[in-house]
């Protein structure tokens, strides 16, 4: 058996972004012993790239907000494929958990009597978002951070978990290893929350950073935890697309709150001409009403950039399909027309957006105030994840808990933007809470060393030269860049039974290679290695939304198939779930979606 160091906690928590401070907390502060696990430094959490703000009906804009209107934004958004009672738990909470961040110490932009200022978003009704600029996600995990260190909670950074632990059937800790020296650590606890976050770095244009490979997906799913929604991959609509070195880095849709609009090369405002009917009567079908409702005006309907991501994602590929994109291969997102309307727009842009300035000024040499961005669908998050409990966040498996992004349910078939990082909060304190009680109520774990000796002899493998290619075996970086390239060609915003299915095939044929791959060097500070072990995982979730894909034989939410371009109401009475089977394969399922109560039914029913 490799040498490894031993910690013992009560709870576990793998991922330090939001879901995961807001779960260490919650669980410390319930008198659990709390370890957590990150992947990279802490403070360098997913979360930070969050910029538009976090979804809570405070009614602080407008008063006709409430939790009603935004569980049925919510659900509407969500193709009503949504976890119903996940949904009803965050309209209810979001509010005291955007408040309670403020009472930690989280710096909100203001009304002028005081009150936490709320923009408008894609999707919602009224404007709901809280936010701090452009910067929401950073003062969140500054917010978290800063009251996490108060708490007695062990913080292991730059470490990857290898392999969770099993009890008989309950969960019984994590496999380690550290990033920087390679060194082996074996975690015992009766609880684990995974707060990993997604999967984005399984394709190639992507907002999210190298750490999002899926780990924690892959890790719940090869202890037997059920994996729901996987099919539905949100393709945020606008990702910087030039110089070919920012490709993919987000754009945030805080600009479209702000007044910014989608134009196509010709000058087109090219949104207005394809409005869905379920969202007619709530969108504007002039510029002057449009903008009349970016200053407040009640009585005004929403522009058409504030549709849903999945929508305005599809009308941008259309423009650039039909030849009307711009110069790279994306659209026009323009704010600097505003200076029509403000006489002072380039302060009002500095101070709205001061992120998405700098970023465009440093990355592309573009100053927004004068000129529009380029921009374009990049793949950004992920709807499917852990299958839960509601109430409890607790997966399939006993002991095993997940919130954020590597859970699913509450954004069903499609996410609103801003309902993330709420999310984040109300289900990384349940999460938290219901593992801090499950751990007091159940007896301590014992670690099997059989289990451990096999994560360490699979994760040295590839220093050993590989599997059986010996010596000459390749290197992990060919797969990764093969993998990411066809699953954004075959598996991406527009899928066909054809190239999913050949997608399939390909995968297969990279998991009989990715065993052996092998790195030069040893464990200390190697990247390749890194790489080489962030395979499984990025293969796993892979298969897992395209088997899904393959049987979601319609369009739906962000899951759109040119072969099957409308909805059928059959599949809105069903989730699709993947579980590992007895020969090791993936086994695909549907599970019938329960009835909403009359109670929640009657609340979606006033609001249409």
């Amino acid at each position: 058996m490799a040498e490894h160091e031993t910690h013992s906690y009560d709870v576990i928590v793998v991922g330090a972004g939001g879901a995961g401070l807001r779960a260490a907390i919650e669980a410390a502060d319930r008198g659990a012993k709390v370890g957590v696990i990150c992947k990279s430094l802490l403070g360098k959490a997913h979360t930070v790239m969050a910029e538009g703000g976090m979804a809570a009906a405070l009614a602080n804009v407008d008063d006709r907000d409430n939790w009603r209107v935004h569980f049925a934004d919510t659900m509407r958004g969500g193709q009503y494929l949504n976890n119903w009672r996940m949904a009803e738990i965050h309209a209810r909470e979001a509010p005291d958990r955007a408040r309670e961040l403020e009472a930690w110490g989280a710096v909100f932009d203001r009304t002028e009597d005081g009150r936490i200022l709320q923009r408008n978003f894609g999707g919602h009704r009224y404007p709901r978002l809280a936010h701090v600029g452009d910067r929401t996600g950073l003062e969140m995990i500054r917010t978290l951070q800063d009251h996490l260190i108060h708490q007695a909670v062990e913080v292991h950074m730059e470490c990857t978990v290898l392999e969770l632990l099993k009890d008989g059937d309950r969960i019984a800790g994590a496999v380690a290893y550290e990033r920087e020296r390679g060194r082996f650590k074996v975690f015992s606890a009766p609880a684990v929350v995974l707060a990993t976050g997604g999967i984005g770095r399984a394709f190639s244009i992507t907002s999210n950073s190298w750490e999002y490979t899926g780990d924690g997906h892959s890790l719940a799913y090869e202890v037997g935890a059920a994996l729901q929604d996987m099919e539905f991959v949100q393709f945020h609509p606008t990702g910087m697309v030039w110089p070919p070195s920012v490709r993919g880095i987000l754009v945030t849709e805080g600009v479209r709150g702000d007044g910014g609009v989608l134009r196509n090369k010709d000058g087109k405002r090219f949104m207005f001409d394809d409005i869905p009917e379920n969202y007619r009567s709530q969108t504007a079908d002039s510029e002057e009403e449009a903008w009349r409702y970016i200053q407040g005006d009640k009585n005004a309907r929403r522009p058409p950039e504030l549709l849903t991501r999945d929508h305005v994602a599809r009308c941008i590929m259309r423009e650039v399909r039909e030849g009307r994109g711009s110069p790279h291969g994306g659209v026009f997102l323009d704010i600097a027309w505003v200076k029509e309307k403000i006489p002072n727009s380039r302060d009002y842009i500095r101070k709205k957006l001061p992120s998405m300035y700098h970023q465009f000024k440093q990355l592309a040499n573009i100053d927004i105030t004068e000129t529009p961005m380029e921009v374009g669908p990049t793949t950004h998050y992920v709807m499917g994840g852990i299958r839960v409990d509601g109430d409890s966040q607790m997966s399939t498996v006993p002991g095993l808990f997940a919130a954020g992004e590597c859970a699913a349910g509450l954004h069903g078939a499609n996410r609103l933007g801003g309902n993330s990082l709420s999310d984040l909060l109300v289900f990384g304190k349940r999460a938290g809470e219901y593992a801090a009680a499950f751990a007091r109520d159940n007896s301590a774990v014992k670690v099997d060393d059989g289990q451990v000796n096999r994560a360490t002899a699979n994760a040295l493998r590839p220093l050993d030269g590989g599997g059986a290619g010996g010596p000459a075996a390749e290197g992990p970086y060919q797969i990764q860049q093969e993998l990411q390239q066809f699953m954004q060609e075959l598996v991406g915003i527009v899928r066909r039974e054809d190239e999913m299915k050949s997608a399939l095939d390909r995968i297969a044929a990279l998991k009989q290679r990715a065993p052996g791959v092998a790195v030069p060097g040893n464990r200390e500070y190697n990247p390749g290695w890194h790489t080489a072990l962030d395979l499984r995982n990025l293969l796993t979730v892979s298969e897992a939304i395209a088997r899904a894909g393959l049987e979601r034989k319609e369009s739906r939410g962000g899951h759109f198939r040119e072969d099957y371009p409308d909805k059928d109401p059959e599949f809105a009475k069903f989730n699709i779930v993947l579980r590992k089977g007895g020969d090791g394969s993936m086994q695909v399922g549907r599970e019938q979606i329960p009835p909403l109560p009359p109670e929640l039914a009657q609340i979606i029913e006033e609001m249409k």
